[in-house]
């Protein structure tokens, strides 16, 4: 990525996985209280005792975003869709035009037994640049945008936390401009955006500008990796 720091991927990783380290010691994987002497953010009252939560990402263009996370284990269902424009009906025409205000998102349905929601927001800044204003690589425009629409308030505060934390940590030359803002809405995208990869492996788009995040997210988050999906 053009704005990054010029650092090996070890580092990198090591030092968003010390971040996570310490938020851990912080709080339980599940969602218990947080400690004021280490982190004081405080946790919401809802219980995280449901067995699949819900979170809405943004990160460029969805087919990318959905192809790393279907093989993320803990993640029971992904699927394509806008969220964060005018609140009338959103389809693939109006929301390419910029014009809506959508982002191309995915909503990512995931067991918290298996994943935590730190693990999630770690997959998500490290498969893209979240450091670029509405664009990721040839993808320009706000519906392009990284963003990150919570549920709830320990969503909202998970990320305003890493996200705080990452900006001082410097990996990045320049500032993170993920948005981090309440979810209102969900569209789901036509049927031929779902399981984009899967469904057109070969073409240009997935192999030139898919594949190669599929292959880091990989090299990255080996232990993150589905069964099915291993070699």
């Amino acid at each position: 990525m053009t704005h990054m720091r010029t650092v090996s991927a070890i580092y990198f990783f090591s030092a968003f996985l010390l971040l996570a380290m310490l938020a851990d010691t912080a709080s339980a994987r599940h969602g218990s209280a947080l400690s004021d002497q280490t982190n004081p953010i405080s946790t919401p009252a809802q219980s995280y005792m449901a067995k699949e939560n819900q979170v809405t990402l943004g990160a460029g263009c969805f087919w990318c975003v959905e192809a790393v996370f279907k093989r993320v284990e803990g993640v029971t269902n992904v699927v394509s869709g806008y969220s964060g424009g005018r609140k009338d009906e959103a389809s693939y025409r109006i929301v390419s035009t910029g014009q809506t205000n959508h982002a191309e998102v995915i909503q990512v349905t995931y067991d918290p037994d298996v994943i935590s929601f730190d693990a999630i927001l770690q997959i998500f800044w490290r498969t893209h640049d979240p450091t670029t204003l509405n664009r990721q690589g040839a993808d320009v425009g706000p519906q392009y945008r990284s963003v990150i629409f919570y549920h709830d308030d320990f969503q909202r505060e998970r990320a305003e936390y890493f996200k705080n934390k990452l900006d001082e940590s410097g990996i990045f030359d320049d500032p993170i401009v993920t948005e981090i803002t309440p979810f209102e809405s969900f569209y789901e995208a036509e049927e031929y955006h779902q399981n984009y990869f899967e469904n057109n492996p070969d073409q240009g788009y997935c192999q030139i500008v898919i594949r190669p995040k599929i292959d880091k997210f990989k090299k990255l988050f080996e232990e993150k990796l589905r069964e099915e999906y291993r070699p």
